[in-house]
C-alpha cells in the first residue's frame, strides 16, 4: 500500500503521509487502493471487540507498520479513555433510525476516536519518516477538533501543538475546553476571523518557504491533525464497520443488509470516512449530507456547482460553520479517476476565484452515492425538541441536523433502508442551544449553572470532562489577526 497526492502523481509510504500531514504543493494524500473487506472478515469482525476491529481495518492501509506497532497504537487509545470502553456505542430509536454515539470520550467529541489515536500513529510513524525532527502539529479548529487534538498531544513527547480557533466562532464551553489545555508543548490562540480564515491560513503557513526555512534550522516538521491527515481520516472508517457490526450482533439487520449513513459535515471529513468503508465492503447504499445554514455542500452535491462566495452564517452548530470543505478534494480525486491534475485545477480556481464547476458525469456519480441537505436554526431546535419530547432521546445541536435531513430524504425517497445517523458531540457541549429547546424558563447565564440545569430537567448526567472544567484555570488569553499566524507560531517555538 502506498500513498498519492490529490494534487501531484508522486507516492510515499503510510508512515511518510502521517508525519507529513500534508503533500508539499498543498494536496491531500490518498491511498492506491482501497483494502477489501469480504463478507467472512466482514462476519470476524462482528464477533470482536472496537479495539480488535480498529486493528483488523487499520492494518489494510499501515502496511508500514508491524502489527506489534498497530497494536501500541489501539490499546494506548482505546484503553481506558472511553465510557465504559465502549468507544462508539450505537443507540437505536426505532427500526431504521440508529444513533452512533460518538462522543464518549474525554473531550465528548468524536474527533477524540481519531484523535485518540493519531499521536500513537504519528509518533511511530515520525520514527519511520523523520526520526531525528521534533513534529509540530499545526490546527485550525471550528470547535472539537482543536481540543481533542490538545488532549491526544499534550505532553507527548517530540511533539508540539499549535491550535487556531475563530474568536468568535465557538461556543463558550468549547473554548474554554481549549483555553484551560495543561502542557509544556501546547499553544491555543484566537484569531480574528472565522474557521475559513484559520483553515486557510494554516494552509498557507504549511507552504510558506521562510516557515520552512525556520523548522528545517530547529530540526522541526509540521504535521497536522485535522482530517486532511490521512492519520485522523483512517480512525474514522472503524467506527462505520464498528455500528454495522453492532447492529449485526444485536440482531437490528442480517449480515449483508444495506444500510444508510447520514453525518452532520462540514469538512466533510466524517462522511468521507464512510464513503471508504464501502469501498472498502461496507454495504453503504445512500450517504445523506446534513449541512446546517452554511449549505455550501448541499448545493454542491446537487448542482455541481462549489462557489463559496456567499454569506458566512455563525450558528448553534459551529463544527459545521464551514464554506472551504478540504476532505471534499478526496472524494472528488476519487470521482474523476485519481486524475490529480483535474483535481488541482478545481482547487486552484477555488483559490483565485472561490468557485469551480464539475463536469456532468461527475455530478452523475455523486447523485448515485450522496443525499444532500440542510437543517436552518428553527429545525434544528424544533428536532432537538421532538426527539426529547417523544424518543426521551437528548441529542446536540449537530445531531439534530442530521436526524432532521434523513427525515427529509426518508420523505422525499421512500426509502426505509435502517440509517446509521452519526451523533458528533454531547448535547452539554452545546447546553444553551440544547436546554431552550427543551425547557421554557429562564436559561442560566454561568455556564456551570447551566450544565446542572439541562442535567436536571433532561434526567442525564453531566460528562465529567466538563463539569471537571469548573475548576480550571484559563491559560491561553492571545487572540491575533489571521497575518500574525505565523508570528505567533514562530514565537511560540
Amino acid at each position: 500500500m502506498h500513498f498519492t497526492s490529490t494534487r501531484n502523481d508522486l507516492q510515499v509510504t503510510a508512515a511518510q503521509a502521517i508525519a507529513q500531514g500534508i503533500s508539499s504543493e498543498g494536496g491531500l494524500f490518498v491511498p492506491s487502493e482501497f483494502p477489501a473487506v469480504s463478507a467472512q472478515e466482514l462476519q470476524k469482525l462482528v464477533r470482536m471487540n472496537y479495539k480488535e476491529r480498529a486493528a483488523a481495518l487499520l492494518s489494510g492501509y499501515l502496511t508500514g507498520f508491524t502489527p506489534e506497532e498497530i497494536e501500541y497504537c489501539v490499546n494506548g487509545a482505546y484503553t481506558g479513555t472511553f465510557d465504559n470502553d465502549r468507544p462508539a456505542p450505537v443507540y437505536s430509536l426505532d427500526k431504521e433510525r440508529h444513533i452512533l454515539e460518538l462522543w464518549h470520550g474525554p473531550t465528548c467529541a468524536f474527533k477524540d476516536l481519531a484523535l485518540q489515536i493519531l499521536p500513537f500513529l504519528l509518533t511511530v510513524s515520525a520514527k519511520k519518516s523523520a526520526p531525528d525532527k521534533t513534529i509540530v502539529i499545526l490546527v485550525a479548529t471550528s470547535g472539537d477538533t482543536g481540543k481533542a487534538a490538545l488532549a491526544g498531544f499534550a505532553d507527548v513527547p517530540g511533539t508540539k501543538i499549535v491550535v487556531f480557533f475563530p474568536q468568535n466562532g465557538v461556543s463558550p464551553m468549547q473554548q474554554l475546553q481549549m483555553t484551560t489545555q495543561k502542557g509544556s508543548n501546547v499553544a491555543v490562540c484566537a484569531i480574528e476571523g472565522n474557521f475559513d480564515d484559520a483553515q486557510t491560513g494554516v494552509k498557507k503557513i504549511f507552504g510558506d518557504a521562510a516557515m520552512q526555512k525556520f523548522l528545517q534550522d530547529k530540526k522541526m516538521e509540521f504535521s497536522s491533525a485535522n482530517s486532511i491527515n490521512f492519520g485522523r481520516l483512517a480512525p474514522q472508517i472503524v467506527y462505520y464497520f464498528s455500528a454495522y457490526c453492532d447492529l449485526v450482533r444485536d440482531g437490528k439487520i442480517k449480515l449483508g443488509d444495506s444500510v444508510n449513513v447520514a453525518v452532520p459535515t462540514g469538512n466533510f471529513g466524517n462522511i468521507l470516512a464512510a464513503y471508504y468503508a464501502k469501498q472498502m465492503g461496507l454495504p453503504v447504499k445512500k450517504f445523506i449530507c446534513a449541512s446546517n445554514k452554511n449549505n455550501i455542500l448541499t448545493d454542491f452535491l446537487t448542482s455541481g456547482v462549489y462557489d463559496r462566495n456567499r454569506p458566512f452564517y455563525t450558528t448553534s452548530s459551529p463544527s459545521m460553520d464551514i464554506l472551504i470543505s478540504s476532505n471534499l478534494e478526496r472524494l472528488l480525486y476519487h470521482l474523476c479517476g485519481n486524475d490529480a491534475k483535474t483535481t488541482a485545477k478545481w482547487m486552484t480556481q477555488l483559490s483565485k476565484t472561490g468557485r469551480y464547476e464539475v463536469a456532468p458525469e461527475i455530478l452523475a456519480k455523486i447523485k448515485e452515492e450522496f443525499y444532500a441537505g440542510f437543517c436552518d436554526e428553527e429545525s434544528t431546535q424544533e428536532t432537538i425538541t421532538e426527539l426529547f419530547k417523544n424518543e426521551k432521546y437528548l441529542c446536540d445541536t449537530h445531531t439534530a441536523v442530521a436526524v432532521k435531513v434523513y427525515a427529509d430524504y426518508r420523505k422525499a425517497a421512500g426509502d426505509t433502508t435502517p440509517c446509521i445517523i452519526a451523533s458528533t458531540a454531547s448535547p452539554y457541549k452545546f447546553a444553551t442551544a440544547v436546554l431552550s429547546a427543551i425547557d421554557t424558563e429562564a436559561i442560566p447565564e454561568d455556564g456551570f449553572e447551566l450544565l446542572e440545569k439541562l442535567s436536571a430537567v433532561s434526567g442525564t448526567p453531566v460528562p465529567a470532562p466538563l463539569s471537571g472544567l469548573k475548576s480550571q484555570e484559563v491559560l491561553h488569553k492571545s487572540c491575533v489577526k489571521k497575518e500574525e499566524m505565523a508570528e505567533f507560531i514562530c514565537k511560540f517555538l
